[in-house]
């Protein structure tokens, strides 16, 4: 599994959206909410194996900005 597969993967297990919705998947805008990026951001540690630190979590705001955001950590995605 590519870690883009693995990305989009922690965004369908946890946001009730199809594969074809994550590229408009925003924070605050329908269904993911401060607790669920909690949990998104975990997973993704844990998928990942990296320790994303506390701007990267604020900035982390969309599903696009967040592929920007894990190639920082050398997640190929």
């Amino acid at each position: 599994m590519t870690d883009l597969e693995k990305y989009e993967n922690v965004f369908l297990s946890l946001f009730d959206v199809t594969r074809e919705d994550l590229s408009t998947l925003t924070y605050l805008r329908g269904r993911w909410d401060s607790l669920q990026h909690v949990d998104m951001i975990t997973m993704l540690e844990e998928t990942f194996d990296i320790s994303i630190n506390s701007t990267d979590v604020v900035l982390f705001n969309s599903f696009e900005k967040g592929k920007k955001i894990l190639r920082g950590y050398g997640v190929e995605v």
